[in-house]
């Protein structure tokens, strides 16, 4: 794991508040559904609460093989990597925001209330700095000079 390479990942990832979470089900389909990420320094692990007798719980319970993808203003990451059910009742209470109340009112002792541990392996990110003016301009010169849009950066990080 680069340094360099995690902070660009963080970086990216920092005001994403909902991730696309993909596993894999029992008939071997991507299944993909939003939830929201816990505000943690990304340091290669991400986080999320999840209910134990959710799809979610008992895909990666099966095949722990999983997709996060993030849209933010002008970037995108695709992380890829292995999920852990984490049932770690401090763990929770240290991750708990007011924002995961909505799914489970009753706090962190909520019956069944879990943490989703991914373990990133590598992140595919595409970032493209500035304003929408500015991406805008970009993709239009392109197209008048023929160019292709050269508009932005993109890499992949390994992170394991």
């Amino acid at each position: 794991m680069t340094d360099d390479g995690t902070r660009k990942i963080a970086e990216l990832v920092k005001d994403a508040g909902i991730a696309m979470f993909t596993t894999v089900d029992a008939d071997h389909r991507l299944v993909s559904r939003p939830m929201g990420l816990q505000e943690v320094e990304f340091d290669g692990d991400l986080w999320f609460f999840a209910d134990d007798r959710s799809d979610t719980v008992a895909e990666v319970s099966a095949n722990p093989s999983v997709n996060v993808s993030f849209s933010t203003r002008g970037s995108w990451v695709s992380v890829t990597g292995d999920c852990e059910v984490v049932r770690d009742r401090d763990r929770a209470e240290q991750l708990w925001s007011s924002s995961v109340e909505a799914w489970f009112p009753d706090g962190p002792t909520t019956p069944g209330v879990v943490l989703l541990k991914v373990h990133a392996h590598a992140a595919q990110y595409w970032d493209v700095p500035g304003a929408k003016v500015v991406q805008l301009f970009s993709l239009v010169k392109a197209k008048v000079t023929g160019q292709r849009f050269e508009g932005g950066e993109s890499g992949t990080v390994e992170l394991d």
